[in-house]
């Protein structure tokens, strides 16, 4: 909307994608700084909760937590977005329906938690995977028959693609957004967790995405140069609406993410991934996701195979609970590692 007043009113200084970004994180961080209070009032009134993991002792006091709360800063993105895009920019829709599609995921899972009070009433694993699989394809056949997106291959420290990956592009980015979507989730489990590493991975996706998307720079940092840059206003959008999550998602927490929010997160992460042809660099960018989806790879795999458990407990933040960590402390140094990687990712961009 706000592109279009710079059509029809000449209002010069909305036509760059920076200033209706900045906009678009002030709105959605306002909108859910202002609704949030209003849906934790109601989840405390209806019981909204989801019900805690039992084996996990430290949290018998969140018992009565909200949750569902990715609803509401989803929701507060898509508004912001929609007022500031300019909508004949596929790569931004397509970023919106994203959102639209894993937070409706999400929201089914966690309301058939809420409703059954279980923590496994919601979709079963099959199920949820499988609607996952149906939303990335769909997103990535998107990506590639209607926004016409590249499907080459580019690896950290080089200026060209090592390949093109054709059709099997579309297998390869399935496999991204699903991928990002779970390691997103196992990390939401303790207060603010999940929010810091994910709006430093957004940070870094969408300073790659503009410079992708902008001439200038990326022909000097021998970037490709693709018009990918609208999708930062959806990406600057969805850090302001984290912001103002983690202003009530701070230790002790008032309300969590649930599903609808840490599966749309990981998807949305994924996609900002595959357009800023960062695919592989994810694993620096997402480091936290990564650490806590390989912890629990491998004791899953090491209790198959030996019957022996590598970790007390996985993900592995669950394992410092367990060795009586601070939750603060847990939290707090994980957010560390996050922001450290990320720095760590963008220093790459200037070694090809």
């Amino acid at each position: 909307m706000l592109y279009y007043l710079y059509s029809y009113f000449d209002i010069n200084i909305l036509q760059y994608i920076t200033v209706r970004a900045g906009i678009a994180f002030f709105i959605a961080l306002f909108i859910t700084l202002f609704i949030m209070p209003l849906f934790i009032r109601w989840a405390v009134k209806t019981s909204s909760h989801q019900p805690i993991n039992e084996y996990v002792p430290a949290h018998k006091q969140k018992a009565k937590t909200p949750t569902m709360g990715g609803i509401i800063f989803i929701g507060a993105t898509i508004i912001a977005s929609v007022l500031t895009i300019q909508f004949n920019n596929l790569y931004a829709l397509g970023a919106i329906l994203v959102l639209i599609l894993f937070s409706l995921i999400g929201f089914y899972d966690d309301w058939g938690k809420i409703t059954n009070k279980a923590n496994l009433a919601g979709l079963s694993a099959k199920a949820k995977l499988l609607f996952q699989i149906l939303a990335s394809l769909f997103i990535s056949i998107f990506l590639f028959y209607f926004a016409s997106f590249s499907s080459e291959l580019y690896l950290p420290f080089m200026k060209n693609p090592v390949c093109d990956m054709h059709f099997w592009a579309i297998i390869f980015w399935v496999l991204i957004i699903i991928a990002t979507s779970n390691a997103v989730n196992l990390t939401d489990g303790l207060d603010g967790l999940a929010t810091v590493p994910s709006i430093a991975a957004l940070t870094s996706l969408s300073v790659i995405i503009y410079i992708i998307g902008h001439a200038g720079f990326s022909k000097y940092l021998l970037m490709p140069n693709i018009a990918v840059g609208e999708a930062v206003i959806v990406g600057a959008a969805l850090i302001g609406a984290l912001v103002g999550f983690l202003w009530f998602n701070s230790h002790p927490a008032e309300v969590f993410m649930g599903d609808s929010g840490s599966l749309t997160i990981g998807a949305f992460i994924g996609y900002m991934a595959i357009i800023g042809k960062s695919e592989i660099l994810l694993i620096l960018i997402g480091s936290i996701f990564v650490i806590e989806t390989i912890s629990v790879i491998l004791q899953i795999g090491s209790y198959k195979l030996r019957k022996k458990r590598i970790f007390l407990m996985a993900p592995i933040h669950h394992h410092f609970e367990m060795k009586k960590w601070a939750e603060n402390k847990i939290i707090v140094r994980f957010w560390i590692i996050a922001i450290l990687s990320n720095l760590l990712a963008l220093i790459t961009l200037k070694i090809r």
